[in-house]
C-alpha cells in the first residue's frame, strides 16, 4: 500500500492542511484513511483533506511524503484526479459514507 500526503500548506478554517492520495486506487485511500482516524467527510473527490495536527499521524503509518506537484502528477498518471467542475464516476470518487 502506497498512499501520499503533501506538507500542511494549505490554508482553510483557520488551521493549514495536507491532501492524502493513492496513485492506485480509492479504494486504498479509503482504507488507509480510516486506519488513521479521517473521518468520510474529509475525502474531497480524489483526496482526503488532513490537518496539520494528523501530518505526523499519517506519515508515521506510512504515507510518503512528497510535495504538491507531485501528489497532482500521481493521481493525475494513475486516472484518479477529478478536479472540481469535472464529473466523476459514481463508483470511483464515491466517500466510503455514500456507498
Amino acid at each position: 500500500m502506497t498512499v501520499y500526503i503533501d506538507p500542511p500548506t494549505w490554508p482553510g478554517h483557520g488551521r493549514m492542511w495536507s491532501h492524502l492520495v493513492s496513485d492506485v486506487s480509492f479504494e486504498e485511500l479509503h482504507a488507509f484513511a480510516a486506519s488513521i482516524g479521517c473521518p468520510p467527510r474529509a475525502f474531497e473527490r480524489d483526496h482526503y483533506d488532513v490537518p496539520e495536527a494528523h501530518y505526523a499521524d499519517a506519515v508515521r503509518a506510512g504515507a510518503r511524503e512528497v510535495g504538491s506537484k507531485e501528489i497532482v502528477r500521481r493521481i493525475t498518471d494513475a486516472g484518479l484526479r477529478r478536479p472540481k467542475g469535472r464529473p466523476a464516476s459514481p463508483t470511483s470518487s464515491a466517500s466510503p459514507a455514500s456507498r
